[in-house]
């Protein structure tokens, strides 16, 4: 995909979203044209299928979501990190989302994120996302996701080594203004 071509569809989800009223899509078009690693890392979220979305703007920088409304097929079955995929003996799944976070160059959604995503748009209403797990969870092998069900968000915890053909991951760029 080309860079206008990505830019023409950021613009598009720009213009359907309640964001719109609140910043002018001229600003924002501009600095994304300035800063063509953030394009890059927009892509690679558009290919494996995030469908990234301006979530939020202020005087600080813009945060731009993956906010397909499922967990994105193309990554799924996913361990939460390395450490937990190195741990399993038996069927292990292909990669870890810590892994697949690192090619497409974006970071894990955390709790807040999460909620700040399903206020924007109701996502995950069939699958589940990986979410950052603070650092004495994942320590006992726990980590987190969540998902929307009842028009409720929950989260919940699995074992780090688990991975389900419903469960994948959602990533976030925050982008800087200078």
């Amino acid at each position: 995909m080309k860079n206008m071509e990505l830019i023409e569809l950021l613009k598009i989800r720009f213009l359907d979203s309640k964001i719109s009223a609140s910043c002018s899509w001229d600003d924002i078009e501009a600095k994304l044209k300035s800063d063509n690693k953030a394009l890059a890392v927009l892509e690679k979220m558009e290919q494996s299928g995030g469908e990234p979305a301006l979530v939020k703007v202020d005087q600080d920088g813009m945060l731009w979501m993956d906010a397909s409304v499922e967990s994105p097929s193309g990554r799924r079955s996913l361990c939460y990190d390395e450490t937990a995929l190195q741990s399993r003996k038996q069927n292990k799944p292909q990669s870890s989302v810590e892994a697949e976070l690192k090619k497409i160059g974006c970071q894990l959604l955390n709790k807040e994120d999460y909620v700040l995503l399903q206020a924007f748009k109701k996502v995950d209403l069939k699958t589940s996302s990986w979410i950052e797990t603070p650092e004495n969870i994942r320590k006992l092998g726990g980590a987190l996701f969540g998902d929307n069900r009842y028009d409720e968000v929950f989260f919940y915890h699995n074992g780090a080594e688990s991975y389900y053909a419903a469960r994948g991951f959602r990533g976030k760029l925050w982008i800087r203004f200078k």
